[in-house]
């Protein structure tokens, strides 16, 4: 097992202790088909075409929102699906992680096949990818995980290539090609509020449960295949010793839980950042107020080594 998967399984130990209560209440909030019921159940009175800003934001926070607005053609959808992508493109955790198949947007429009291997290009070709994979390899290399590899340069080559090669087989066919062939959206969508449990089992059950181009969310085909694809996938440059079923499903089932922890680092990151920023905030705001408070002496002007003289007293007279 490499060392970045260490590092994830460790990470995700410390949500496992609750994640089988939680994944029953996140259940409960697996949207299901949210166009039936606007259909089965017409309002008294025509909608308002121009909700306030607040409806808005209360129609778009759920996570069983249609992707299509009303009277939007498919071109538009189209358009809108694209601004969309290129803003989330742009998204990294701490300026270096890249999060481009994150989105808090539960209103966003479907992306076309097009969009999809664009999306899954840009993380494949992404300078972090080069760079994750590289220290993976090398961490490997050092450890002498698969001796036939060799050392040096060539060895080094062959422990990178294998490393890179584990990320781009399973999202070539988990965030590209299947989700294009069975109507998946490959991106997570936050559920970004409520009690920490329930947002914890959302976030682990959209590995195998997942929102789908017409809006509906059913299950995650496409990442669960995806992911055993890649370790099959993985016996064609693997050592000998390192091939067999056994260890392609112990892979796929790998990479299949790595999935949980990226999800639940999507989701509670932004709750995370803005927490330290908050304090950092609130640390300043202190330091400003401690700083004004602060009166200003003369001693405080005086240059560096100079004697402050002794207050003048003034001679008693006498009785």
């Amino acid at each position: 097992m490499c060392a970045r998967q260490v590092v994830w399984l460790t990470a995700a130990a410390c949500f496992f202790p609750g994640y089988t209560r939680a994944q029953s209440a996140a259940l409960d909030e697996l949207p299901d088909a949210p166009q039936a019921t606007a259909q089965q159940t017409a309002p008294a009175n025509p909608p308002n075409p121009n909700p306030p800003v607040s409806q808005q934001a209360q129609q778009s926070s759920g996570p069983s929102q249609t992707a299509q607005n009303p009277g939007e053609t498919k071109e538009q959808q189209k358009e809108r699906a694209q601004r969309e992508l290129e803003a989330q493109e742009k998204q990294r955790m701490l300026g270096v992680v890249p999060m481009f198949n994150v989105t808090s947007n539960h209103d966003s429009a479907p992306l076309t096949p097009k969009q999809k291997f664009q999306l899954f290009f840009k993380g494949a070709t992404d300078w972090y990818q080069f760079a994750i994979t590289g220290i993976d390899g090398e961490i490997s290399m050092l450890g002498n995980e698969y001796p036939s590899y060799g050392e040096g340069v060539k060895g080094f080559a062959k422990y990178w290539g294998a490393a890179y090669a584990d990320t781009v087989d399973g999202n070539f066919w988990g965030n590209a090609v299947l989700p294009s062939w069975w109507h998946e959206d490959p991106r997570y969508y936050r559920m970004g509020h409520g009690p920490f449990l329930k947002r914890m089992g959302y976030s682990a059950v959209t590995t195998v449960w997942c929102r789908r181009d017409s809006g509906k969310w059913g299950p995650n085909y496409a990442n669960v295949a995806g992911n055993f694809i890649g370790g099959s996938i993985s016996n064609l440059y693997y050592p000998a010793d390192q091939r067999g079923v056994g260890l392609t499903l112990g892979r796929g089932a790998s990479v299949t839980y790595e999935g949980i922890v990226g999800a639940e680092l999507a989701e509670f990151w932004p709750d995370i950042a803005q927490h330290f920023m908050k304090k950092h905030q609130e640390k300043m705001a202190r330091q400003a107020a401690q700083h004004a408070g602060t009166p200003t002496t003369r001693t405080d002007m005086q240059p560096e080594g100079t004697k402050t003289p002794p207050p003048e007293t003034k001679p008693q007279n006498p009785q």
